[in-house]
């Protein structure tokens, strides 16, 4: 990841956990929905802003093969 894009990355992961915890779920289910973002950060090199159907599609696709 270039330094901008993980600074992008690092402001909207935090946020997200944020956000569950406001949401009022338990750790274990917090800490599994921030391990699906990391991977799929990595899976697509920390470009989360401009993911489009099919590019989660295949994502999503490509574990279940």
């Amino acid at each position: 990841m270039t330094p901008s894009i993980e600074s992008k990355y690092n402001h909207y992961y935090s946020l997200h956990c944020k956000h569950l915890k406001l949401m009022g779920l338990r750790p274990k289910t917090i800490e599994a929905y921030s391990r699906a973002i990391r991977r799929i950060a990595d899976y697509f090199d920390g470009h989360l802003d401009d993911l489009s159907h099919d590019q989660l599609l295949n994502y999503f696709s490509y574990f279940r093969s």
